[in-house]
């Protein structure tokens, strides 16, 4: 059972505010809750801030009461929408950001998103002293200093249950189906989706895979009788790699549907697990927040919550394991 840190005795915060940054993820909604009802106990007033660092930046700062999150653990997607702000790549930007603020009376700021998310808040506080912290949110699972991300669960429960159902086609036909999820440069999604669907070949981008090795896979299978085979492949950094295997399967006699489920694994009521995850995360955030502590991200290692500098997660790789990968293989064999 995931443990949270410490409560503190009282709060060197009176006024926080939070918000959604980046790529949309299953479970914010539920840190969102988090944040706003564990903050409203310690006696904090709670803002909300609509379109990320574009909202914050625009003013839309509106105070959130315990009502204002009522019935949204379920909802996926973000009711505080959420954007990619180029604009706060400037310094004088993050500057006027952290005076917007102070001007509206909030301590502290409450991030939920990922890698990119992160450097703004960490570059704010550096230069102009705001306190801040944030919560891993997102599908890709691919942020440092966490073993699990908010999203992660529900996007994985996603793409199988697509694979279950791709799996009663491609066995009706006989076809190959490639099955591509997302993920960006990291397989995180894929390698999960591979082993909890059975999928006959897995292709993340952390391994190559030559295309003989694939088709040695696909051939293997027919020769113990199969009619039909699913390959996962992860996005990978360049769009359209599942059609480009397609075609290179079809010049060695390897008729391949392609299926890219796409951004139906960013939304979609969050699991159970996304849901507990969250609302953890959001309230040791609030914790370690109004404890005095900042510029760190609340993270997951060993079942335990832990604060994570956010020196030691931004533009830090975080590593598949190789068990995993070889336990892809065996189990595919």
């Amino acid at each position: 059972m995931l443990t949270m840190p410490s409560l503190p005795t009282r709060t060197k915060i009176k006024s926080l505010a939070v918000l959604t940054s980046g790529g949309d993820a299953p479970g914010m909604n539920a840190a969102i809750r988090a944040v706003v009802r564990y903050g409203l106990s310690l006696g904090c007033e709670v803002y909300g801030v609509y379109k990320g660092y574009s909202g914050l930046l625009e003013g839309q700062i509106v105070p959130l009461s315990a009502s204002s999150v009522a019935n949204i653990i379920q909802r996926g997607g973000t009711i505080l929408k959420t954007d990619r702000c180029e604009a706060f790549y400037k310094r004088s930007v993050r500057r006027e950001a952290a005076h917007i603020l102070r001007r509206k009376g909030i301590d502290g700021l409450v991030v939920i998103g990922g890698d990119g998310s992160f450097t703004g808040a960490h570059l704010m506080e550096r230069e102009n002293g705001f306190p801040t912290i944030g919560v891993p949110g997102t599908i890709d699972n691919d942020i440092a200093g966490t073993e699990d991300t908010i999203g992660f669960d529900t996007a994985v429960n996603t793409a199988i249950d697509a694979i279950d159902r791709i799996r009663d086609t491609a066995s009706s036909h006989d076809r190959i189906f490639l099955v591509e999820v997302m993920g960006r440069s990291t397989g995180f999604i894929g390698l999960d989706v591979g082993i909890g669907g059975g999928a006959e070949t897995i292709l993340v981008p952390e391994r190559k895979l030559p295309l003989e090795e694939v088709c040695d896979t696909v051939e293997r299978g027919i020769k113990r009788g199969k009619t039909s085979s699913i390959i996962v492949v992860s996005e990978g950094e360049k769009p359209g790699l599942s059609t480009r295997l397609a075609a290179d399967l079809a010049k060695r006699g390897y008729s391949a549907k392609v299926c890219i489920l796409g951004h139906t694994q960013r939304g979609g009521s969050p699991t159970a697990h996304d849901r507990f995850l969250a609302s953890v995360l959001g309230a040791s955030a609030v914790a370690y927040l109004c404890g005095g502590r900042s510029n760190a991200m609340v993270g997951v290692q060993n079942d335990k919550v832990t604060l994570v500098p956010f020196k030691n997660v931004i533009g830090k790789e975080k590593k598949i394991r190789d068990e995993l990968i070889t336990l892809a293989q065996i189990l595919a064999s």
